[in-house]
């Protein structure tokens, strides 16, 4: 298994992420494109010692930037996992 911290990127933290944490225990990271959720659910019970419920991925494709010229350039392709922790399992927030 590779090491957790290469999978699991960043904790991304939006409106629609703090409702998930708050109603359904559901965490959202950023990930490792080629990582696979078994990886990211292996990655997130070591790094935080907790219990994974389940885990559903979503791949994003980076957006067009254009800057003053014809020729487009692009944003970073990236990839989300939402990770639903068992009953009673937290991840604190610093």
């Amino acid at each position: 298994m590779r090491d957790p911290l290469q999978i699991i990127q960043r904790l991304r933290l939006s409106e629609k992420a703090t409702l998930g944490q708050e109603n359904n225990n559901e965490f959202v990271f950023q990930v490792d494109r080629k990582a696979t959720k078994v990886e990211v659910r292996q990655a997130v019970e070591r790094l935080f010692d907790v219990k994974v419920e389940s885990v559903n991925t979503c791949n994003y494709d980076g957006k067009k930037r254009r800057e003053r010229r014809a020729n487009y350039g692009r944003t970073a392709h990236w990839k989300k996992a939402i990770v639903k922790l068992a009953d009673g399992e937290t991840i604190e927030l610093v």
